[in-house]
C-alpha cells in the first residue's frame, strides 16, 4: 500500500475527500472557556467531519481510535519529537540502553505510575503490552517479533534475534502501554472499541456525544510541576465546512487546530490573539517510475529526463503560488534539512535550486541524445519529450503545482499533460506502477531516523514490477549498493558506519532523482491565546503539534499550555 501525504493534507483538504483529515466548519459545539485555572478549558478541531465515531482503542492497527487516544489519554514509553532534533522525552519509560550488536533493550519503566483508575501501573504493564504487540500479526508491522520480560519492578528486558536497532522508536515511542487487568480479557485488541478508556496520560474521558467529547486532567497522572496538566478540560468538537474553521478559531470557538489556511498570515495580523506554528514534515515530491527493469515505461525512465525536471522547476514560484510560501526549501537527499541536516553528506546536498535553470535542464537532455524538435519540444528516437503526471482532483496546492510545472517545463523542451483523478484511482496507478510522473509526498518514519524514509522509498524489498503490487517504494528503484547502505543501517548504531551509508544513499538517489523533489509541504498548526498560552511556536517547536491522526505529540502540547493568568 502507498504511502499518502497523511497529512500534511490539511492543506488540501478542505476540498478533498479524505474526510478524517478535512477542515470544517463549526457545528453548534462551543466552547465556554474561562480563564480561571480551576475552570479552565481549551477546545480542539482536529479536523472531524460530521459525527465522532466513538473509539478509544490505542492499539487499533487502522488507526480508527479518536485523535487524542495516543498520547493524550495512553502513552508510550518515550516520545520522539518529529519536529526537531533531539533525545526522545521520558514518559513511562526514564531510560534505555541497548547491548552491542543491537539484540537486547534494557528499558528503565518509571515508578509510581497509576491508571486513570487510580491503580499501579507496573512493569509488568509494560512487559504484557510488548508482548501482545509481539504475537499478534495485526498489530505488529514490523516483520519482527520480539520477548519482553522483567527483571527487577523497575526494569524490562527487550530480546530481538536479530539486530533491532531501527526498532526502537517503533517500540519505545510508538506502541502505547495498556493495563494488563483490561486488556487481557478482550478477545480481539485490534477491533474494540474502549469506549471506557484507562490510561496513564495527562488526560482523560469524561463524556462523550457524536458531535463533541469532553476530556479532564488525570487525577492521578505521574507529572509533577512542568509535566503536570494546568488546564482543566479539553473539548474536541466536529465541525462541517472549510470556512468556518477560519470563523471558528477568530471567534474563539477553537483554541488548537491544523489547517492550511492560505490567508493565514493576514489573519494572523488581523487577530493579535492568534498564532501559528509550522513544522514541515512531508517531502513533496514528484514520484516517477523509474525503473524499465521492473516494467516501467516512458521518457521519465531516462535519468537525464528526471534531471531535467529537477533543475526546469521554478521552486520559488511553486512554494508562493501553491503552498501560500508556507513550505519550506526541499533536499534532494529526501530527508529535511532542519531536523537532519547532520546526515546529509554534501553541502550540494542540503538544498534544491529554487529558481529555474533551464539551459542547465537542456544540456542534460541534450547530452543524453534529446534533440529540440520544431514544436519546441525535445524529441528522440521518433518519440517526442510527452509525460504526463496524476494528481488528486481538488487537492488544490497539487493541482496548481501541476498547472505550474506545465509552464515551467515548457521552457526546457519537455511536455506536460495533468491528468486529474480520484484518490482511489491515483492510489491504485503508483500501487501498480502504471503511471509516468505522480504527485505525492515522502514522510518520515516513526522518529525522525533517515533509515526508515530510505528503506521505505528506496528499498528494493519494498517494491515489486509493474503490474505487481509495490508497498512504498511506488518508483520501483533498485540499486544493489543502495540496499546494502540501507542494510547497514538497521544493523548498526555507529555514527560513522550510518554516515557512510547516508553517503553511498544519497550519492545514488541525487544521481538516479527516482522522486524529484518540490519542497517540504508546510504543516501547519494555529491556537488562540486568549484562553491559553504556552502553544508551539517557530522558534520552540517542543512538540510536533499537529492535532489530527495518531500523533503523538498532542499530548506533549495539552500538558504544556498553561491558563491565560496561571
Amino acid at each position: 500500500m502507498t504511502t499518502t501525504r497523511k497529512r500534511l493534507l490539511l492543506g488540501a483538504a478542505a476540498l478533498a475527500a479524505s474526510a478524517a483529515l478535512a477542515l470544517s466548519g463549526c457545528s453548534g459545539s462551543s466552547s465556554s472557556t474561562s480563564t480561571s485555572g480551576a475552570g479552565s478549558t481549551v477546545t480542539v478541531f482536529s479536523g472531524q467531519v460530521g459525527n465522532f465515531t466513538e473509539n478509544f482503542n490505542p492499539l487499533s492497527p487502522t488507526g480508527s481510535g479518536l485523535q487524542p487516544t495516543n498520547g493524550v489519554i495512553y502513552e508510550p514509553l518515550f516520545y520522539y519529537n518529529k519536529a526537531k532534533a533531539g533525545n526522545p522525552v521520558p514518559l513511562l519509560g526514564t531510560s534505555f540502553t541497548w547491548n552491542d550488536d543491537g539484540t537486547e533493550l534494557t528499558v528503565k519503566v518509571r515508578q509510581g505510575v497509576k491508571w486513570s483508575d487510580g491503580k499501579p501501573e507496573t512493569a509488568d504493564d509494560v512487559v504484557y503490552t510488548l508482548n501482545l504487540v509481539s504475537n499478534n500479526p495485526a498489530l505488529n508491522t514490523s516483520g519482527q517479533k520480539w520477548v519482553a520480560k522483567k527483571t527487577d519492578d523497575s526494569t524490562v528486558v527487550i530480546d530481538f534475534p536479530k539486530t533491532a536497532f531501527t526498532l526502537e522508536p517503533q517500540i519505545l515511542g510508538n506502541e502505547p502501554i495498556v493495563p494488563e487487568r483490561i486488556w487481557k480479557n478482550i478477545s480481539d485488541p485490534t477491533k474494540t472499541t474502549n469506549t471506557n478508556p484507562v490510561g496513564t496520560g495527562p488526560y482523560m474521558l469524561k463524556s462523550f456525544t457524536p458531535q463533541s467529547f469532553l476530556l479532564v486532567k488525570n487525577p492521578n497522572y505521574w507529572g509533577t510541576g512542568d509535566s503536570a496538566p494546568k488546564v482543566s478540560q479539553v473539548r474536541y468538537i466536529s465541525l462541517s465546512n472549510a470556512d468556518a474553521a477560519t470563523s471558528a478559531l477568530q471567534q474563539g470557538q477553537v483554541d488548537y487546530m491544523g489547517s492550511f489556511l492560505p490567508t493565514l498570515k493576514s489573519i494572523m495580523s488581523q487577530h493579535k490573539n492568534l498564532s501559528y506554528s509550522n513544522s514541515p514534515q512531508a517531502t513533496t515530491a514528484l514520484f516517477t517510475c523509474s525503473n524499465p527493469d521492473l516494467g516501467c515505461t516512458g521518457p521519465q525512465t531516462d535519468p537525464a529526463v528526471r534531471q531535467a525536471l529537477y533543475y526546469a522547476m521554478d521552486r520559488t514560484q511553486l512554494s508562493n503560488q501553491a503552498a501560500a510560501g508556507f513550505s519550506a526549501p526541499a533536499s534532494p537527499s529526501l530527508i529535511l534539512n532542519t531536523v537532519n541536516k547532520d546526515q546529509i553528506t554534501s553541502p550540494d546536498y542540503l538544498k534544491t535550486p529554487q529558481s529555474a535553470d533551464v539551459a542547465k535542464a537542456k544540456s542534460l537532455l541534450e547530452a543524453a541524445g534529446w534533440t529540440l524538435g520544431s514544436k519546441g519540444y525535445y524529441e528522440k528516437d521518433g518519440k517526442e519529450l510527452d509525460l504526463s503526471v496524476n494528481v488528486v482532483s481538488g487537492w488544490t496546492d497539487y493541482d496548481t503545482i501541476c498547472t505550474l510545472l506545465q509552464g515551467q517545463f515548457k521552457k526546457a523542451g519537455i511536455k506536460l499533460a495533468v491528468n486529474q483523478v480520484a484518490q482511489n484511482a491515483w492510489t491504485q496507478a503508483e500501487v501498480s506502477g502504471k503511471y509516468q510522473l505522480s504527485v505525492n509526498s515522502i514522510n518520515m518514519g516513526p522518529s525522525s531516523n533517515p533509515y526508515f524514509q530510505y528503506n521505505q522509498y528506496l528499498s528494493t524489498a519494498a517494491t515489486a514490477k509493474v503490474g505487481g503490487s509495490a508497498t512504498t517504494n511506488v518508483s520501483r528503484y533498485s540499486n544493489p549498493a543502495v540496499d546494502a547502505a540501507i542494510s547497514s543501517l538497521a544493523s548498526t548504531n555507529d555514527e560513522g558506519k550510518e554516515q557512510a551509508a547516508y553517503k553511498t544513499i544519497q550519492d545514488a538517489i541525487v544521481k538516479d532523482m527516482p522522486y524529484v523533489p518540490v519542497y517540504v509541504n508546510s504543516a501547519l498548526a494555529e491556537y488562540n491565546n486568549s484562553h491559553a498560552t504556552g502553544w508551539p511556536s517557530q522558534d520552540n517547536q517542543y512538540a510536533f503539534p499537529l492535532p489530527w491522526g495518531g500523533n503523538w505529540g498532542v499530548g506533549i502540547v495539552l500538558k504544556t499550555i498553561r491558563p491565560v493568568g496561571k
